[in-house]
Order: C-alpha cells, then sequence, then structure tokens
C-alpha cells in the first residue's frame, strides 16, 4: 500500500485539544492524493473542541468504519473518556480493522485504557505523564521521547509533538521527499529525534 491513499480516521470528542487534531491535518492534506481525512464524533455534527471553537463531524460512533490510521487527540475530554466503558469498548473495536493506531497527547491515555497499548511502549504529554501511565495492564511508558514508534502504534508527546510525530509517520510510510515536502509547506522544522525531548527533564520525569 506504498502509494495507495490511506483513510485517516480521527476520533473526536467533547474537550478535545485542537492542534492535537489539525496540526496533523494540516500535514496530511499537502498530499490529498496519499491521505484521506474522516473526522468521527459522538454523532454526526458539532463537536465542542477544549479551546471552545466546535468542529463538524461527518460520521458518528455508531456507524462509523475505522480508516486505515486511527488517530486519537488528546484534550481535557480524556479524563472522562477514560473511565467510560462504553466509549472504550467502542474505541477498541473501531480500531481493531487499522492499519496503524496513533494518538496525540493524552491520547495514549484513552488507547491504554482501552487496552490498545499492552504490549507495547508509549508516550504521552510529559505535564500529564503521570496520569496517563496509570493506565493500561502492560505498557511500557517512556518520559523521554517526543514521539514513539513501536510497529502498529504510534504515540506522541503533547499537542505540536502530534506534528513532529506526523512528519515521521509520512515519512515512514512514503519517503523523506513526501514528508519533507509536507514540512516545507506548512513551514514547520519538524524534529526528526524521537528521543529529543527536553520537556521530559522540565517536568521533573527524569
Amino acid at each position: 500500500m506504498a502509494g495507495a491513499q490511506r483513510e485517516v480516521s480521527i476520533v473526536l470528542f467533547d474537550g478535545f485539544e485542537l492542534l492535537d487534531v489539525f496540526g496533523p491535518v494540516e500535514l496530511l492534506t499537502v498530499f490529498p492524493d496519499l491521505f484521506s481525512v474522516t473526522l468521527v464524533g459522538p454523532e454526526v455534527g458539532a463537536v465542542r473542541s477544549n479551546q471552545g471553537p466546535e468542529v463538524v463531524a461527518t460520521q458518528g460512533y455508531r456507524t462509523a468504519v475505522a480508516g486505515d490510521i486511527v488517530l486519537v487527540p488528546g484534550g481535557l475530554g480524556t479524563r472522562r473518556l477514560v473511565a467510560d466503558r462504553d466509549f472504550l469498548s467502542w474505541l477498541a473495536a473501531f480500531s481493531a480493522r487499522a492499519e496503524l493506531v496513533t494518538s496525540v497527547c493524552t491520547g495514549s491515555a484513552l488507547l491504554a485504557a482501552a487496552g490498545l497499548l499492552d504490549g507495547y511502549r508509549a508516550t504521552s504529554n510529559k505535564r500529564a505523564f503521570r496520569w496517563a501511565a496509570e493506565y493500561g495492564s502492560d505498557v511500557t511508558w517512556v518520559a523521554q521521547a517526543r514521539w514513539v514508534q513501536d510497529r502498529d502504534r504510534w504515540t506522541s508527546s503533547g499537542v505540536a509533538a502530534g506534528m513532529d510525530m506526523t512528519v515521521a509517520l509520512m515519512r515512514f510510510l512514503h519517503g523523506p521527499d513526501v514528508a519533507d515536502e509536507a514540512s516545507a509547506f506548512v513551514e514547520f522544522e519538524a524534529q526528526r529525534d524521537p528521543d529529543q525531548d527536553a520537556f521530559a527533564q522540565l517536568n521533573a520525569l527524569l
């Protein structure tokens, strides 16, 4: 599938973080022949972000079918959803057929709570790292990481780190020319070293 278009299903919920979603979307949509993006919400219609603006989901949880890549953002809404068994069961089933399951920020806490990171290495937002690391029964949480790739799971640190992970994912799937052009198009200097993480030490995680 190296040259095929992949559908990216982004899971929205009340209180999601805007940049967690639209940083990756901005990069992915530089190449519409390689990536299509679908926003999936609790219902079709407006979903309120953590910052206030609402975003329109075009598919609802009950009828959506996951694309090749699932992306779960973070945001304050994750604090409620980690205890929502119905949502977690849905997320696990929704992600089961995806080629890659990814998260930005505290979206990794949702993946972990749904059992989707058991047996994997993962990271999360450094200011919420200790909280996120409470979830999952067999997750190796990596404190110092801008993002972590472990087989078919990709998780990033907080907010803007999702853009670094997205560029790395584009490089992994389609090579350096695609990744570099996406970065240049949006005038973004992506971090290339997944272990380069100043925020772990800043937040006393080391």
